[in-house]
């Protein structure tokens, strides 16, 4: 177990310690976690629980959730003043799962029954839905997203060249010296996964093919500011940038890809800007290279690409658990890189995978329109790569 793993089943060890009664959420992607750190502060609580998983290949039906709740009361009535702990896995996958949650938690409130509630979800979009529409005032959020290069490093060995081209999948590490096993374990048991039973089965798409290769040419283009006019032109495809823009939110819900907007100062302006494309995980880009590690080092143009990329989604994993907002910038011909919003204080981010020249006029014209609390480069002469990564984005974006 990693600090950062021990960090959250503290966080959530205690929230299941208070006497209030909230339903806790743990919500990210696939691989994460989520269930090994729910079932051990379930097993270490000392209290009764009961364990269920909806991750079928097919959907539960909605009796299920009643079902596994009334095992839960059965351990509870035996528990006595105690009370027990129930753990439901994958409930987005369930019809309807946030009206039968707020329908049984509700009768256990006015019946007093100290039955305490985790749900897990792999699709944190599709969780909050449900927690918005129906469980207002019911819940909290504990977010994981995927492992970073410091909690590979702790758990697996890794080095950070082997971070930047494996990425943070912990259940892939074990095959990172058989490339083409490790390559098909993350296309096949992670990719096809996640988009065929976290976002098709349980989202209206109507155009699958569309996603799926909206998906692969955002890991080829990771890093990059692209219209939505070029990438219809490489989907071969009459959809629109509504479409795209939809489909890029699901996927960013399910912890794949994300498209960053432009930073105007204004969110109206950004929500409608053209966007950058970010992949949350840089083993999504590279197990659909063909690459080895040895031959993507070797690649220089795909080698900075693949830095700027574990940078962007380092600050996209954190943005995702609500650390910072994150953007990029760039007027005419000047850019940066990174633009991240904490509070009111901005801190604007360069990425070099050479040396740095002095010339920054990407960074001096957003410091003139925007004056942000910090600028970094990111390595070349600036923050070493592995400096920035090994620690928590926090302890970059926080004002000078």
């Amino acid at each position: 177990m990693t600090d950062f793993v021990r960090a959250h089943a503290r966080a959530l060890r205690k929230r299941l310690a208070e006497p209030r009664r909230f339903i806790q959420v743990v919500a990210g992607p696939r691989q994460t976690g989520k269930t090994t750190l729910a079932r051990g502060v379930a097993e270490s609580s000392g209290a009764p629980f009961h364990y269920a998983s909806a991750d079928e290949p097919t959907l539960r039906g909605r009796g299920w959730i009643a079902e596994q709740w009334e095992l839960a009361r059965a351990r509870t009535r035996e528990a006595g003043a105690r009370g027990a702990l129930l753990v439901l896995d994958e409930v987005q996958k369930v019809p309807g799962w946030s009206e039968s949650v707020k329908r049984l938690w509700d009768e256990d409130t006015r019946a007093k029954r100290p039955l305490k509630v985790v749900v897990l979800g792999s699709a944190p979009l599709l969780i909050q839905r449900g927690l918005t529409e129906s469980l207002a005032g019911r819940f909290e959020v504990l977010r994981l997203p995927h492992w970073s290069y410091a909690e590979m490093r702790e758990a697996f060995g890794f080095s950070l060249e082997q971070y930047l081209f494996h990425g943070g999948y912990p259940g892939a590490a074990s095959l990172v010296r058989e490339p083409e096993r490790w390559a098909r374990y993350v296309v096949d048991s992670l990719i096809e996964t996640t988009i065929s039973r976290d976002v098709l089965l349980l989202t209206r798409v109507d155009k699958p093919a569309l996603l799926r290769r909206l998906f692969e040419v955002g890991c080829r283009h990771s890093g990059q500011i692209l219209s939505y006019t070029k990438m219809l032109g490489q989907l071969q495809d009459a959809g629109n940038a509504t479409t795209l823009a939809h489909y890029l939110d699901l996927l960013a819900g399910a912890g794949m890809l994300a498209g960053l907007q432009k930073f105007a100062g204004r969110a109206v302006r950004s929500r409608g800007s053209i966007p950058k494309l970010q992949v949350l995980n840089t083993a999504l880009m590279t197990a659909q290279s063909g690459m080895r590690l040895e031959e993507a080092r070797a690649n220089r143009e795909y080698w900075g690409r693949l830095v700027e990329s574990a940078v962007g989604a380092h600050l996209a994993n954190a943005a995702a658990t609500g650390a910072c907002e994150l953007f990029y910038w760039r007027e005419r011909n000047r850019e940066v890189d990174f633009v991240a919003r904490a509070g009111r204080a901005l801190t604007a981010i360069e990425v070099k995978s050479g040396r740095s020249g002095d010339a920054q006029p990407g960074m001096e014209a957003f410091t003139a329109a925007f004056k942000p609390a910090r600028r970094l480069i990111v390595g070349g002469d600036g923050i070493a790569l592995e400096e920035f990564l090994a620690r928590p984005v926090e302890r970059w974006i926080a004002p000078a």
